[in-house]
């Protein structure tokens, strides 16, 4: 009787075990976790398959660190353009840094503006005000120039600015855009401040407002119905006599150093180039995945879409999240980020700046553009002076001479435009004049004068 009973308790307690170890190992992360031992070798344990998105795509991709570089860069030059349109949208030439800090958030700045625009000599100079010695801070006149050179060249190449806003319309579906997100990729087109007034306004031949925010084309060009990728395609069969059937729908194939190509890649990649697709300048009245001829060739067409609108940009790179405000004008119903990490031969996304952005890479050489143009080559020079940094200082003016004080050498380094206080100079020369020998009697009429003067 007693042994039927411990042999049923000890049946019981085995059941009981076995429950525990099985429940453990069906659940891993539960907190009575018993790992693998010699009562549950056979026991099999089920992992999870990870998941693949586009996060995790853009955090293993490889990365190009000259394009990276590149865009650490552009990122403090953005700082610096933004602290000089609020400087210069002031009355005077010239601003308190004390004025400055309130401006920290709205720049983006980690540290105070005080010490980020002393890194910047060239950019920027500090001196001291003549009247209640505060510190201030003005543009110096070689960043002065460039500004004006670059409205300058801007303002010349209206004409190529034109073509371009053409071009985006001719491959939209409908020949219409958005006006905000045009204003978004404004300095990526190289346009005015006031396109819709100076450029959408002016030429009525090309373009019609349909709204306060909708511009639409008046009349196609075929002359300009011509993709880049197409002009890449004609030389490609020219020079190297490729078969047309390899070039016709083909893209420039340009990896990063590192990139590991696996298995079947290859032979993937031959077959997409191959494949036919709607060019972006193609009209058709209803882009669909089945009118396209399936997925692959809708997802190619949006590739060339994209491919084309990054080659009309003065720079060939634009923030991910502007090219969102285009998908419904350009028929291109489809996540852009994952797109464009599927193709990394022909765009680079870099996420240094705090944004996303999407470089094309085949206009790029060892971090430089391969074809400059005239807005581009101003800007370079702009970053040319970040980057020279408190180097070649000897050529500014010496730190001894802006710490003296004297009144005649502040007014030059505040320059141009009228400050309070700009009688004590003629007051000044009058006791020089007094020092130097002259009549001490005519000193008062000579003050009275300089004053009337005034």
């Amino acid at each position: 009787m007693l042994g039927s009973l411990f042999s049923s308790h000890k049946v019981r307690t085995s059941e009981s075990l076995k429950g525990v170890i099985l429940q453990s190992v069906s659940s891993p992360l539960s907190e009575d976790f018993i790992g693998f031992g010699p009562f549950n070798l056979n026991t099999q344990k089920r992992w999870k398959k990870p998941v693949v998105t586009a996060r995790t795509r853009l955090e293993d991709r490889t990365r190009d660190l000259r394009l990276d570089k590149l865009m650490s860069q552009l990122k403090r030059l953005k700082m610096i353009i933004k602290l000089q349109e609020l400087m210069l949208n002031r009355r005077g030439p010239y601003v308190s840094l004390q004025l400055l800090s309130r401006w920290k958030n709205i720049v983006g700045l980690n540290v105070g503006p005080g010490v980020f625009v002393q890194k910047y000599p060239h950019i920027f100079q500090i001196f001291k005000h003549p009247l209640n010695r505060s510190l201030c801070c003005k543009v110096t006149p070689k960043m002065l120039n460039l500004i004006e050179d670059e409205a300058k060249v801007i303002k010349e190449s209206e004409l190529l600015a034109v073509q371009c806003l053409k071009k985006l319309l001719m491959m939209s579906t409908r020949g219409m855009l958005h006006i905000h997100a045009l204003r978004l990729i404004r300095r990526e087109l190289g346009l005015p401040e006031d396109f819709r007034d100076s450029i959408l306004l002016k030429y009525p031949d090309d373009f019609r407002l349909v709204d306060l925010e909708t511009v639409a084309l008046v009349s196609r060009n075929e002359n300009l119905a011509v993709a880049e990728v197409e002009k890449w395609r004609e030389k490609e069969y020219k020079e190297k006599w490729l078969s047309e059937f390899e070039t016709r729908y083909a893209f420039q194939i340009n990896f990063p150093t590192g990139f590991k190509i696996e298995k079947g890649f290859r032979e993937k990649l031959k077959n997409w180039q191959r494949l036919p697709y709607l060019k972006p300048y193609e009209k058709k009245d209803v882009i669909r995945v089945n009118t396209c001829g399936g997925v692959e060739r809708f997802e190619k067409r949006a590739v060339g879409i994209l491919h084309e609108l990054l080659s009309l940009t003065i720079e060939k790179m634009v923030e991910v999240e502007r090219l969102a405000h285009f998908r419904r004008d350009f028929g291109m119903e489809i996540n852009i980020r994952e797109l464009l990490l599927e193709h990394p031969g022909i765009f680079y996304i870099s996420t240094k700046g705090n944004t996303e952005t999407v470089f094309l890479r085949e206009a790029y050489c060892k971090g430089c553009l391969i074809d400059p143009n005239p807005i581009y080559t101003v800007r370079r020079k702009m970053l040319d002076l970040l980057l020279l940094g408190c180097r070649n200082t000897r050529k500014l003016q010496p730190q001894n001479e802006m710490k003296d004080g004297h009144n005649n050498m502040v007014c030059n380094a505040v320059g141009e435009g009228p400050i309070d206080g700009d009688w004590v100079i003629p007051i000044l020369e009058c006791v020089d004049d007094k020092k130097d020998g002259g009549d001490p009697h005519d000193t008062n009429n000579t003050c009275e004068k300089d004053l009337n003067e005034l």
